[in-house]
């Protein structure tokens, strides 16, 4: 017999504030490695799979629950683009025993509740006040068992149109959007679990019928290809036992396999050009870059802030300051679990045109990879990383997230310290070592002002 969910009456708690990240301040030179904070965390498994952390912080009267499943894009077979963040939209539309908008209960209160999808996986969370912990248990659990009794077509119709409207918002009809598409497809070969963008295609989604959606739940959203944290104040017997009463029952099913494939090695240089309704044009570099937690992943996060973060920084004060060529430049390592890559983009100035900036951006960027960064630079890259590491920690759903990106990327969820030395233990050698990256044939994409593509139904 199905469970009556709790709590659903008792609506009237207010949210309790989440804690500010500590003050940070930088250490000398001089100054020892940095340890990591300790943080306990529990890791099991029930006996269908389904993977537990618990992480107990009692400073605040607040908990966190996430649910990661283990798909993302990269697990969508060819046809099927855009499923796993179509589910993402589909999750709140209710379930069996709540067929309702799945945000409502957590209004009054003042639950935080959300969900976000990627190549790698999808999760939802919310964080709520301490005794709604079974309230937010009771609903993902609805919805991981029961999701497809309330799914019907009239659902997957309007989500699908959601979904669509969300890509001409984030692709099309946002200045330099479609440079995503652009360089998803072009840097990952056909094939590829990597080469579709997150959103999916038109084409892809309007095909999709509501058997074809409902068979990719089944074989995805399952206990054993799900982890489930919790963090923040909880009774840890308490907390198992509701997970069991919850979760235990559900038949297993399979834990997804990690797509396979190898990072891509451009063996020579591509330029292509596109246009868009932009004022400015705007140039990319990219080349593929090592794996989240992969060696040289970390050194390519400083060598960015190196290059992009400041006025004085290596690209910056040449280009911008100096020269006056483009309106901005930045840089950015992006990791992902199979691969990632690093992105050098400048927006032409007023004035100027690609032909005068292309050649000045790759001289700048030369110049700024032929030497180890300073010591100053290292330090600036080092606190703006460790201040970003803490204040992840500090709020029980960043923590919860980044436990359960731990376990499914580092394969452990005790990798905090392991993640922090990977960055305080950085010289400036080590950053030097990681343009090796950048020494391969750069991938260019040009924006340029023009007429914006027209959008296709069948554009992938």
């Amino acid at each position: 017999m199905r469970r009556i969910a709790p709590r659903l009456a008792l609506l009237g708690l207010a949210a309790a504030c989440v804690a500010a990240a500590p003050p940070e301040t930088a250490p000398p030179e001089t100054a020892p490695p940095q340890a990591a904070p300790h943080i306990d965390v529990e890791q099991y498994a029930l006996p269908n799979g389904l993977t537990v952390l618990l992480s107990r912080d009692d400073r605040l009267p607040v908990v966190a629950v996430e649910v990661r499943y283990l798909v993302g894009s990269a697990h969508e077979p060819e046809g099927r683009s855009g499923f796993a963040h179509l589910f993402e939209h589909l999750m709140f539309q209710g379930s069996g025993h709540y067929d309702d908008e799945y945000f409502k209960p957590f209004e009054p209160i003042g639950g935080v509740i959300n969900g976000t999808t990627n190549a790698d996986r999808t999760n939802f969370f919310e964080r709520v006040p301490s005794p709604y912990l079974e309230l937010a248990m009771w609903m993902e659990s609805d919805r991981m068992e029961s999701l497809l009794d309330a799914l019907d077509q009239g659902k997957l119709d309007n989500q699908r149109d959601v979904v669509k409207n969300e890509r001409r918002q984030r692709y099309e009809n946002t200045p330099y959007g479609m440079f995503w598409k652009y360089l998803t497809e072009l840097l990952h070969p056909e094939g590829h679990p990597y080469h579709h963008t997150t959103i999916g295609s038109h084409a892809d989604l309007t095909a999709a019928s509501l058997d074809d959606v409902k068979a990719f739940f089944r074989q995805y959203y399952v206990p054993a290809n799900a982890v489930v944290t919790v963090v923040g104040d909880f009774d840890p017997a308490a907390t198992k036992a509701l997970i069991t009463k919850y979760f235990g029952h559900m038949p297993a099913g399979e834990r997804a396999p990690t797509p396979q494939a190898t990072r891509p090695v451009p063996t020579e240089p591509r330029h292509l050009t596109y246009t868009d309704t932009v004022k400015l044009p705007r140039i990319y570099l990219a080349w593929p870059s090592p794996a989240l937690y992969e060696e040289g992943d970390s050194a390519l996060d400083v060598l960015a802030t190196v290059l992009s973060d400041g006025k004085t920084s290596r690209l910056y004060l040449p280009l911008v300051y100096q020269q006056k060529l483009v309106k901005d430049v930045s840089a950015f390592q992006v990791s992902q679990g199979l691969s990632g890559f690093f992105v050098v983009q400048a927006t032409v100035a007023p004035g100027h045109t690609v032909d005068e900036v292309a050649p000045a951006l790759e001289a700048a960027l030369a110049t700024a990879l032929a030497t180890p960064p300073t010591a100053d630079e290292m330090s600036r890259a080092l606190n703006g990383w460790k201040k970003s590491f803490y204040q992840r920690i500090e709020g029980v759903v960043s923590r919860a997230q980044l436990l359960s990106n731990y376990f499914h990327q580092a394969g452990r969820a005790d990798y905090l310290a392991a993640d922090l030395a990977r960055y305080v233990e950085l010289t400036p050698e080590k950053v030097q070592a990681a343009t090796r990256f950048l020494e391969a044939p750069a991938l260019r994409i040009d924006i340029l002002p023009g007429e914006k593509p027209a959008e296709k139904e069948g554009d992938q």
